[in-house]
């Protein structure tokens, strides 16, 4: 056997041959790595910022963070679309083809960020004002704007996109040294632009500068790594590559990656109504809301990095036939994701107030309106959290459904679980229980939305699996 390809038959090693619990391990506990770091500098960002004490520029934050969740839109457009693609077809034992698909989505990619560049710097007022960007946090929101989401829309788009596209390769690790390293980073120069390198006052430009730059450094990476794995991995940037790729092959990036693409995109949408309908209650509520959105995304990382993880496992054995294997290791990944949920159901409801505490500082200019955004973000906490484990079901679902392929029932549920589920909670309940009901929507909706997925997921598996040979 030639070395290159004994180098890539031991990564093939991971979905077959590996035990169920190693080889979750050995893709997810890197995916959940870099999850958990780029969690946290994100949160740096709004610590740092809440040190501060000024509410309004928390809040600034909190309606700019709508806005960059679309980018990760188009990471998973191409990165989820083409990496599911590319695990499916290494199950297929068909290298060349996921060669072609690396490459077209890692061009896919890098089109559409600069588009959604232009986008934001054309449109920006408006958007910031649809928001809900007021007098007072209107100058600061466009600060970040600028500078992380229009100048650093390619960097961010192209290096989540790599990292899974690497990741359904194998090379998960890889990835997350990448991400990792970014994050890492970020968290290193914040204070450095925020408060020694800039001007008292421009705080969050210096946190945006400081994201642009650990940004670059990530995409820089990522294009180097698969550069040096291209001859022995189904990777590629070549555009020659991209340009070969085929009718039915851009159709099975599509076909899952634009419901995953939309489950994200429809996810901003309704946090662009929930932070509108939340500025009707004030800016301190909408910082509040902010500060528990930053909060409630460490067991979500936790739980979104085993499902990235689990997703190549169960796309190459779906491909491989292996059902037995495919099937226990979606059970495993659902029994480590509800005790994560349980878990967090339990730190947020006994503990919310100190965790949101350490968001923002009472000691700034704005002491009493900190306070009271503190108090706010607490309950929010509270009741939100009930979400926990109905929405990593949900999570968990979707994932499995992208992985085989099933772009329709992904669809079906990304609309229904924003559109049909949460949007409407979030006016009924606004409107009847105020800002409390608001917060209240989303574990609402989330079990509304866990039932539904599930109940198309064993759909999905009677019209596929059931009744073939599955050793059972």
């Amino acid at each position: 056997m030639h070395a290159d390809t004994e180098k890539f038959s031991t990564k093939e090693d991971i979905f077959a041959k590996y035990s169920v619990p190693k080889a979750i391990a050995t893709l997810a506990i890197p995916t959940i790595i870099s999850q958990l770091i780029n969690l946290i500098y994100n949160m740096v960002d709004t610590i740092y910022i809440g040190m501060t004490g000024d509410a309004y520029k928390t809040a600034a934050v909190t309606l700019v963070f709508t806005i960059f969740i679309m980018t990760i839109s188009f990471a998973n457009l191409f990165g989820i679309g083409g990496g599911s693609l590319i695990a499916r077809l290494i199950g297929a034992n068909k290298q060349a083809d996921a060669k072609r698909v690396c490459a077209f989505s890692f061009y896919a990619a890098l089109g559409s960020a600069l588009l959604y560049s232009l986008f934001i710097a054309v449109f920006m007022n408006p958007i910031l004002t649809i928001l809900g960007a007021s007098d007072y946090t209107m100058t600061f929101a466009k600060q970040y704007v600028w500078v992380v989401v229009v100048l650093g829309n390619v960097p961010v788009i192209v290096s989540m996109t790599c990292a899974h596209l690497m990741r359904n390769a194998g090379y998960a690790k890889q990835a997350s040294i990448g991400l990792s390293g970014g994050g890492i980073l970020n968290i290193i120069l914040d204070p450095l632009f925020m408060f020694v390198l800039l001007p008292k006052g421009m705080e969050v430009l210096g946190a945006a500068i400081a994201t642009l730059l650990s940004n670059i450094i990530s995409f820089i990476y990522m294009i180097y790594i698969i550069h040096t794995l291209t001859n022995f991995a189904p990777l590629s940037l070549n555009w020659q590559d991209a340009k070969s790729i085929n009718k039915q092959e851009i159709k099975g990036v599509f076909n899952v990656g634009v419901p995953s693409g939309v489950l994200t995109g429809l996810f901003d949408v309704a946090n662009i109504f929930l932070n509108a309908l939340m500025s009707g209650h004030g800016d301190l509520q909408l910082a509040a809301i902010g500060i528990v959105m930053k909060a409630e995304r460490l067991p979500n990382a936790i739980n979104v990095g085993i499902c990235q993880g689990m997703l190549p496992l169960v796309a190459y054995n779906y491909t491989a036939h292996n059902w037995d294997r495919m099937n226990k290791i979606i059970s495993t990944v659902r029994r480590y994701g509800l005790i994560i949920a349980g878990l967090s159901l339990i730190m947020f409801q006994f503990f919310s107030h100190s965790i949101v505490h350490v968001f923002l500082s009472t000691e700034g200019a704005t002491r009493e309106e900190a306070i009271a955004t503190i108090a706010y973000a607490a309950v929010f906490l509270q009741i939100r959290s009930m979400a926990s484990i109905p929405q990593f079901l949900n999570y968990h679902t979707s994932f499995c459904l992208q992985a085989v392929g099933d772009g329709r029932d992904t669809f079906i549920h990304a609309v229904a679980r924003e559109l049909v589920f949460f949007i409407p909670f979030m006016f009924i309940l606004n409107n009847f229980f105020g800002a409390k009901g608001l917060a209240a929507a989303l574990p609402i909706s989330e079990c509304w939305g866990a039932v539904f997925v599930l109940f198309l997921l064993h759909g999905w598996k009677k019209r596929n699996i059931i009744g073939k040979d599955t050793g059972e």
